[in-house]
């Protein structure tokens, strides 16, 4: 089955199905022979497992975005099986075994497991920025008794005493005899002092609270990330 680059590139995935048209799966790995050109593919008929039965394109036809061999259903499904993802040439046991069952001839050169194309996967690192809660201290209300110097005034009174003469005239003198003699008179005086007490009273009422504060911090990281450098000799290099 002699095929184009691109054609070898679209085989992978493509339905393949029996001589009248029953379909068996899809193209899962193709092996070409020596001349670069595929030979068998293994399918993948969708029965859970790791292993998928062997299918070979010698008289197979294309069309349409379909592979159709010249097997019945049954015989494909029966074939001897490789393992999925393998990327191994075909054993010289695993051949004879192939072509004991298609009843083919056998080839000389076991065919070696293609690739669409060459290709390169190229791969990098992403930064992935997250943000995670932690412990960052606690906050705590402490009251304590201190003491402090209060410096402040109170109007205090008192009694003095001043000496008031009057004289004895005509007109007071009234029946104001007089009496000499020894004689005292007494007045009492008043006099208010600072008396200080004290009373507790609340003055303000402190509790916690808090805010959730968003802000911006800088990361700086490194990421790493691959290069593909094509080398491609100058004969074959594409003109533009």
């Amino acid at each position: 089955m002699r095929l184009t680059e691109q054609q070898v590139r679209s085989l992978y995935g493509q339905d393949v199905q029996d001589r009248s048209g029953a379909k068996i799966g899809s193209v899962a790995q193709v092996w070409a022979d020596a001349a670069g050109e595929p030979t068998w593919v293994s399918v993948k008929t969708g029965v859970m497992g790791h292993h998928e039965p062997m299918a070979p394109l010698t008289g197979a036809g294309m069309s349409e975005g379909k592979v159709t061999v010249p097997y019945d259903k049954a015989t494909v499904k029966s074939a001897p099986t490789v393992e999925a993802g393998t990327d191994q040439p075909l054993g010289a046991d695993q051949l004879a075994q192939l072509y004991r069952h298609y009843q083919l001839q056998q080839q000389e050169r076991p065919p070696q497991r293609m690739s669409g194309s060459p290709e390169l996967t190229r791969s990098e690192e992403r930064l992935r920025v997250g943000t995670e809660s932690q412990p960052a201290g606690t906050a705590q209300l402490r009251k304590q008794v201190v003491t402090e110097d209060v410096h402040t005034t109170v109007p205090v009174e008192h009694d003095e005493v001043r000496v008031v003469r009057e004289p004895i005239t005509d007109a007071n003198r009234g029946d104001i005899r007089p009496d000499i003699r020894d004689e005292q008179r007494e007045m009492e005086l008043r006099a208010e002092r600072p008396v200080v007490s004290k009373e507790q009273v609340p003055v303000e009422r402190v509790r916690l609270a808090k805010d959730e504060v968003v802000e911006e911090q800088p990361i700086d990281e490194q990421v790493r990330r691959e290069r593909i450098d094509v080398d491609v000799p100058e004969p074959a290099r594409r003109r533009r």
